[in-house]
């Protein structure tokens, strides 16, 4: 088995995402990043953006929708690294509207991507960790997980659910030294954020104790002290990071 710690990331191309593989392949980990087909094109462009190498990062091209084609993806990617020591599940995806106007199709698509795909991804990472004896899962909510939004249901719904998936398989993998919790980001300052109107964006900030958006840094962090051996007594927990726009 490679000494070098392997790390697999969902929706490593995001804002977020991109910030979490670029913090932990400078803690020295290999990446292993899903892709959806469709982005295939942009895989060299975002490794030269980063400053990353092919040797940094494994491509998975995949469709987490399609079960059974992820899985044995995944599944090939873990055999191939011979190891995994992290899972980020980070991907996710909005579709609002109000309830009353809320289409089938909306509702569905945000629960299939942001909770569905965690069974297909995590299976294998968890069962390759619990032969390790060994592990760490983040998995990426938000603050809208735990106080709801206005115009959000499916993806509030969707963001509470992996709050409770993850306390459920906190205690299943304990006894495996795998520890497994939760980041819940408030508004945050990636790309598709900060492209809003600046009056929307000032709205947001007079919300937030602190006045102002997250850095996507600022929610790698968080991530890479939950996977660090500072945290290896913590699990099941739910960490925010939103500025106090939500306390609990």
């Amino acid at each position: 088995m490679s000494e070098q710690k392997v790390a697999l990331v969902t929706g490593a191309l995001g804002g977020i995402g991109s910030e979490i593989c670029r913090q932990l392949v400078t803690a020295g980990y290999k990446i292993i990043a899903t892709v959806v087909p469709r982005e295939e094109d942009r895989e060299k462009q975002w490794l030269k953006d980063e400053g990353f190498t092919e040797s940094d990062v494994r491509f998975v091209l995949t469709n987490l929708n399609e079960h059974e084609a992820a899985t044995a993806a995944i599944q090939e990617a873990i055999d191939a690294e011979g190891r995994v020591d992290v899972l980020v599940n980070n991907a996710g995806i909005t579709r609002d509207a109000t309830f009353k106007k809320m289409s089938y199709t909306q509702w569905s698509e945000v629960i299939e991507t942001n909770l569905k795909t965690l069974f297909t991804v995590t299976q294998p990472v968890f069962n390759k960790m619990l032969e390790q004896k060994s592990g760490r899962i983040v998995n990426i909510s938000s603050v809208n997980g735990l106080k709801g939004q206005f115009g959000q249901a499916n993806y509030s719904a969707t963001k509470a659910g992996i709050i409770g998936f993850s306390k459920a398989l906190a205690q299943e993998g304990a006894r495996s030294n795998i520890c497994v919790n939760v980041v819940a980001p408030g508004y945050t300052a990636t790309p598709m954020v900060t492209a809003m109107r600046e009056e929307v964006i000032k709205s947001i900030e007079a919300q937030i104790p602190l006045q102002r958006l997250a850095a996507p840094t600022e929610i790698a962090a968080a991530v890479m002290y939950l996977v660090s051996d500072h945290a290896a007594y913590v699990t099941g927990e739910t960490l925010s990071i939103n500025g106090g726009l939500y306390m609990h």
